[in-house]
């Protein structure tokens, strides 16, 4: 379960064209520049959760380094589902950036995320609306996803806004609280 019962703000798109992952790349500067490796293209078909894509043709992307709220955890699992779609519209060609392991055990492809010039993964533990979760080998960017935790958390930004998370969502899906 999670704490608070105020509601955070799924960001609004911005009014001059541009997507908001360049509207939110411009006010933060702080993270990731570029990918550091060859990058594969993604046209996004679908957000299944605030972690995970589907690409043409069919192919599920988790996005690596952090973890989001299960959609049953009313209404941050939504709330956080609705930030991503915000910053990686339907129909959007990202740039998916793979790491040391490139599959999990549900055989979805593992990537670090890009549209924009902005690592989505990055930004939504800066943003606040997910959690660092690192599982090594896969480490590339877990400095910037450090720093970037705990700059929300001492903003109270997202999911920090009401106090943090009682219940981690990898606790949650294990059934631990």
């Amino acid at each position: 379960m999670l704490l608070g019962a105020g509601t955070a703000c799924t960001p609004s798109a911005p009014r001059d064209g541009a997507s908001l992952a360049a509207v939110a790349f411009r006010a933060t500067r702080g993270g990731p520049a570029a990918p550091q490796v060859a990058t594969t293209t993604c046209e996004v078909t679908r957000i299944v959760d605030g972690d995970t894509i589907e690409c043409r043709p069919g192919v599920r992307v988790r996005l690596i380094g952090m973890d989001t709220p299960e959609m049953s955890q009313a209404p941050f699992g939504r709330q956080t589902r609705d930030t991503l779609a915000a910053l990686l519209p339907v129909g959007s060609r990202a740039q998916l950036e793979l790491d040391v392991e490139q599959r999990d055990r549900y055989d979805r492809v593992l990537a670090y995320v890009w549209f924009d010039s902005l690592l989505i993964n990055w930004w939504l533990v800066r943003d606040g609306w997910a959690v660092l979760a690192t599982y090594p080998p896969n480490v590339r960017y877990v400095d910037w996803y450090v720093a970037a935790q705990d700059s929300a958390r001492a903003e109270r930004r997202g999911l920090w806004a009401s106090g943090g998370l009682d219940c981690l969502p990898s606790e949650h899906r294990r059934r631990r609280c």
